[in-house]
């Protein structure tokens, strides 16, 4: 039993790896506004990846990211709300874990 547990776990980490390894992500669009929110989540998600495309940046990381009103408003320089953040995506994939007043989660259930 032990070598089977073994095999399954090296084998394939891809159907049997947690939620919190599965990458999630986002994509922006391109703006002024924008930049600061790409700059916020690279900077509250030391482990995403971003990549800059024609009118698009896309953020992935692996298994959760995190976007935090406060360290928007830092880098915008003035307030801002979550809400606005509908305004800036154009897709993300994971599921929308939290989403209030003073941070939006994604992540994955499982």
């Amino acid at each position: 039993m032990t070598d089977t547990t073994e095999t399954t776990s090296t084998a394939d980490t891809t159907s049997t790896s947690p939620a919190a390894a599965r990458p999630v992500g986002v994509d922006i669009q391109e703006s002024e506004t924008n930049r600061a929110v790409v700059e916020a989540i690279e900077a509250d998600n030391p482990d995403c990846a971003v990549q800059h495309m024609p009118g698009l940046v896309r953020i992935t990381a692996p298994g959760r990211l995190v976007v935090n009103r406060v360290t928007v408003e830092d880098r915008l320089g003035r307030e801002w709300e979550t809400h606005e953040f509908q305004m800036a995506i154009v897709s993300y994939f994971g599921h929308i874990k939290e989403w209030d007043d003073d941070e939006i989660v994604i992540a994955w259930d499982h």
